[in-house]
């Protein structure tokens, strides 16, 4: 994995990536937390706060090793993103507040995901690390190809509509169509360590994504956001940009093995989304069905 398709082919992958986020978010979409702010407090709350200390307490209760824990530490550290709302709409969540909350989430990261980071370094201080990972030159590359692709899909939607409209569909399959190629060729590349790795942190990655999708719903519930919205943050807390965990650990750390969490939560991420989905999605049928019954029965 230290060829060029993840240390000069993956930076690019995300930076299309974060391009055609930004060609989907406007200005209104930052405007909107005060129309939802229950829901993005505890959203946000549960990203920043919550996951990164039960990222913390698996890794230590399952004790991996020092790279490998600072990579979960990583990618419980990073937002959301697209995926998060294209499953959010198949499920009939209320994507406009995944959106406001990817573009609030876009932002935030490139403080909170460096100072994760570097927090993780210092603690289980991996060999070869040299201190701290994320120093001020390290933190404005993640400022680099976080935000400023975002921001220049934004622009791009605002100055040229049309092309925008015309390019948001072509960006989303070529990005992902990139990152495939990626992956497949980075798998090649390890085919002999790939099952030594699933074997050191699969469960810690499978633990950590229900334990993702499962407080992303519940937390809001219980505080009392409406069921759709519920949904969208299950879907925003829950799914993690593995890639920009994968792009940090290997462009900006230089350390393959903190890039394998991320990868194995990629591949067990997809399965595990779609199950929590359809369970959300019947609870919703179930609702809709339990409140249609008092006027089943005045009529």
């Amino acid at each position: 994995m230290d060829g060029w398709p993840v240390t000069v082919a993956l930076p690019i992958a995300l930076a299309l990536i974060m391009f055609g986020l930004g060609l989907a978010l406007r200005v209104a979409d930052f405007a909107r937390v005060v129309k939802y702010p229950k829901a993005v407090v505890v959203a946000l709350s549960c990203q920043l706060v919550v996951l990164p200390l039960i990222a913390f307490g698996l890794v230590q209760l399952l004790g991996l090793a020092p790279q490998l824990a600072v990579g979960v530490l990583l990618l419980a550290a990073s937002p959301g993103g697209a995926t998060a709302n294209l499953l959010s709409h198949l499920f009939h969540g209320d994507v406009a507040l995944n959106v406001t909350l990817t573009a609030v989430n876009s932002v935030i990261a490139v403080v909170t995901l460096p100072l994760v980071t570097n927090f993780a370094l210092e603690y289980f201080a991996p060999a070869g690390a040299g201190g701290l990972g994320l120093q001020f030159g390290k933190v404005l590359q993640v400022f680099l190809i976080v935000l400023v692709p975002v921001v220049a899909g934004m622009l791009t939607r605002r100055w040229a509509p049309r092309f925008a409209h015309a390019m948001d569909r072509p960006v989303r399959i070529g990005s992902l169509v990139f990152l495939a190629l990626i992956t497949v060729a980075a798998l090649i590349a390890e085919r002999a360590n790939i099952l030594d790795y699933v074997l050191q942190v699969g469960l810690v990655m499978v633990l950590f994504a229900v334990a993702s999708l499962v407080i992303g719903y519940w937390a809001p519930t219980i505080a009392g956001v409406r069921h759709e919205q519920a949904i969208a943050c299950s879907m925003e807390v829950g799914i993690h940009n593995s890639t920009l965990a994968m792009t940090i650990a290997i462009s900006l750390l230089d350390d393959v093995r903190m890039a394998v969490p991320a990868g194995v939560y990629g591949v067990a991420m997809a399965p595990l989304a779609l199950g929590a989905g359809l369970l959300m999605a019947r609870r919703s049928r179930t609702q809709a069905v339990m409140a249609a019954d008092p006027i089943r029965e005045s009529g």
